[in-house]
Parts: structure tokens; C-alpha cells; sequence
């Protein structure tokens, strides 16, 4: 029986994938609050600041799911409901 080549066999690196949330300089510190629907809309479309429950000021431009809600905002609504 002739010697027959070997097969070739690759072997291919194990692919991991890991996601880890990139959060920008500060986000360990944010919260996401309640706003009036129409300010939300506004600030969605032109930028515009918005005023929290709570009284903060800002421009969001960041994903409010990403983040804990503001306690003083919660207590608030939870009074005006």
C-alpha cells in the first residue's frame, strides 16, 4: 500500500465577541430624567435644551436606556400622578 499524502487540516482561531458599552467622560455620573413630551420632541428636532423635572438643564444627545432615572425626577412624578 503507496504512502498517501496526509489531508490537510486548518485549524481556525476561536472568534470571541465581547460587547463592553463604551461610556463617554462623566456618564458614571448621569441619569436619565422626565421631561414634558413637547420639549423632548423640540430638543429631538432642534436641539433645543430641555428642563428635567428636577430642574436640570441640558441638550440630551445620549440614549436615556443607558443610564439609572433620577431619583428627585421619579419622586416628582410620582406626586403629579
Amino acid at each position: 500500500m503507496p504512502d498517501a499524502p496526509a489531508p490537510l487540516t486548518t485549524i481556525a482561531p476561536i472568534e470571541e465577541t465581547v460587547t463592553n458599552p463604551v461610556t463617554g467622560e462623566g456618564d458614571h455620573d448621569r441619569f436619565a430624567h422626565y421631561v414634558r413630551k413637547a420639549d423632548a420632541t423640540r430638543a429631538a428636532v432642534e436641539g433645543a435644551p430641555v428642563r428635567a423635572l428636577c430642574g436640570k438643564v441640558w441638550v440630551p444627545n445620549r440614549d436615556p436606556a443607558k443610564y439609572p432615572v433620577c431619583q428627585e425626577c421619579t419622586k416628582i412624578r410620582e406626586r403629579l400622578l
